[in-house]
């Protein structure tokens, strides 16, 4: 197909994926807003930050009729019923755990370690220090979707956002949520791993992080694997 816009006329689609090289990412994100697509996965990392912000702040003002996830993430699966990204689609089975995460590497660890309970929806929202969907959106979709019983919320060092996720749950999640934060053993003012996983001071740190998550009455693990642990006898004894 010659464009987003044709694509959508011919075959009626309504997601689109963008794999494209960081250069070209801007485009085609606009591109795919100006065709008024409803879902964007953005897969690609390395998009400069000004880049990403302007093709968010494009979306905006444009209705915000696109709902983008990503950059820099792994996409959006509900197992057994539709996987827009690269999550493999095989680890593990539907179920009642809502999950988003920062990190594509942990997002697939959580699946498989709770494989057995399953998921109704796996959201990898990307670590870059602008994105589009974030945990709270997430947390919000959960919130509302009666096929999700329990959530478990992956952060990483940096900013602030699991903070802010954490005064969300505190006033609108009545599920229960399991926290994870990875970074615990981060040097200072080291960047790790992802563009916005950077710490400065005290500002960022997974202990800081966890903190603002226990007092929101979340229980977090010390690792993925405990806090898997906590969300299958969560799942187990509800």
């Amino acid at each position: 197909y010659g464009s987003v816009a044709e694509a959508m006329e011919k075959t009626g689609a309504n997601v689109s994926v963008a794999f494209v090289p960081p250069k070209f990412t801007k485009d085609a994100v606009i591109e795919a807003v100006d065709a008024g697509i409803e879902l964007l996965v953005v897969i690609t990392e390395g998009i400069p930050v000004h880049d990403t912000a302007e093709f968010w702040a494009y979306a905006q003002n444009n209705g915000n009729k696109t709902r983008i996830v990503g950059p820099n993430c792994p996409g959006v699966i509900s197992p057994g019923k539709s996987n827009a990204g690269i999550i493999p689609s095989d680890i593990t089975d539907s179920g009642p755990i809502g999950l988003v995460s920062k990190s594509g590497t942990l997002t697939y660890q959580m699946m498989y370690e709770l494989r057995d309970i399953g998921f109704s929806t796996c959201v990898g929202i990307g670590g870059d220090p602008v994105i589009g969907t974030t945990h709270i959106d997430a947390l919000e979709a959960f919130e509302a979707d009666p096929d999700t019983k329990a959530i478990v919320m992956i952060g990483e060092i940096g900013g602030d956002a699991e903070e802010r996720a954490a005064a969300y749950i505190r006033e609108n999640v009545t599920k229960p949520v399991v926290g994870y934060v990875a970074g615990f053993t981060a040097p200072e003012g080291k960047t790790m791993g992802h563009a916005g996983a950077i710490v400065s001071g005290s500002s960022g740190t997974a202990a800081a992080k966890a903190e603002a998550l226990e007092a929101a009455g979340v229980k977090v693990g010390k690792t993925p694997s405990e806090a898997a642990r906590i969300m299958r006898e969560i799942v187990q004894n509800s």
